[in-house]
């Protein structure tokens, strides 16, 4: 029994050299495994970086798109209705009346006169400007309304603002608004950024291969075609300069178009008097009030055509 023991002793230490070798080489072998994997992961990072940077490209196009909706309705609503400012006012919703009234005495005060035209005209509040000149009134609002009464006839010009696409017009032209106008270029950058990366966004024949660069191509003619054919800027100045009359009436920066001139008088009354111009009356009591502005504005008097 004593020299199965001695035996034994032997064959355990025998099988714990094996077993520590053992573990030193699978240790090996595990620490070169992970070397060769970490130099493979780098190796592939290059080709998955070009895989994968059109999805970037996508999400942060997409990303993008839903910051510029916004945007882009207000700049697109208001640019269709500014395209059109020669047929309609995108700014206010106007309206024409006409009414009978008594005609106005020449022996009233123009107090009395103002309010009888603007009671009948059913409009209330102060007029920013008053021409008077016999039986003839003329009142201006500050909201663009006018009245005109001449003998017993009212011709009432209402206007009513068109909310949202003012509001729009008002910002897409960014003239006079600091603020605004690095907002809009701000704007400005993020539809460029959706243009270029719109163009990368998709390999193969349905990107720039062959649709992209058709539709591109299409995208380009458009305006190069029109600049062709109109003949560009200098064409524009040209015709303006021919039509003095359309110059004239040419819409301002908010879509109020001026009226045109008043037609010429006819032949028969060419030696009729002219009325002299109109001249605004101080008013009556400035220095009594300290210099201050009066509360209504003054009357602008002219003498009958006849005088």
């Amino acid at each position: 029994m004593a020299d199965l023991a001695e035996e034994a002793v032997p064959d355990k230490r025998k099988l714990e050299l094996q077993e520590k070798a053992t573990a030193r080489t699978e240790a090996k072998e595990k620490t070169g495994k992970d070397k060769a994997a970490r130099e493979k992961a780098r190796a592939s990072f290059e080709p998955t970086l070009k895989k994968r940077w059109r999805a970037w490209l996508r999400a942060v196009h997409r990303d993008v798109g839903y910051l510029a909706v916004g945007f882009t309705m207000i700049y697109a609503l208001s640019g269709i209705a500014m395209n059109h400012i020669a047929d309609w006012d995108p700014n206010f919703r106007s309206e024409e009346l006409q009414l009978k009234i008594a005609p106005i005495p020449d022996d009233i005060s123009d107090e009395e006169a103002v309010a009888r035209v603007a009671a009948a005209a059913g409009l209330s509040g102060q007029p920013s400007d008053v021409l008077r000149a016999g039986d003839e009134v003329r009142l201006e609002y500050p909201n663009g309304s006018k009245v005109t009464a001449i003998g017993d006839s009212v011709t009432v010009q209402r206007r009513e603002s068109r909310f949202f696409l003012r509001v729009a017009n008002w910002l897409h032209a960014t003239r006079g608004k600091a603020a605004w106008k690095f907002i809009a270029d701000a704007y400005a950058v993020l539809l460029l950024y959706l243009a270029i990366s719109g163009v990368f966004m998709i390999k193969g024949k349905l990107g720039l291969r062959w649709r992209g660069t058709l539709l591109i191509g299409i995208g380009l003619a458009a305006p190069l075609t029109y600049i062709i054919v109109a003949g560009g800027p200098d064409s524009q100045k040209t015709e303006s300069k021919d039509d003095p009359k359309a110059a004239s009436t040419a819409p301002s920066q908010d879509g109020i178009r001026p009226l045109p001139p008043d037609s010429e008088a006819p032949a028969d009354d060419a030696d009729a008097p002219r009325r002299p111009p109109a001249r605004k009356q101080p008013p009556a009591n400035a220095e009594d009030d300290g210099g201050e502005a009066p509360m209504r504005p003054p009357v602008r008097k002219q003498p009958p055509a006849g005088a």
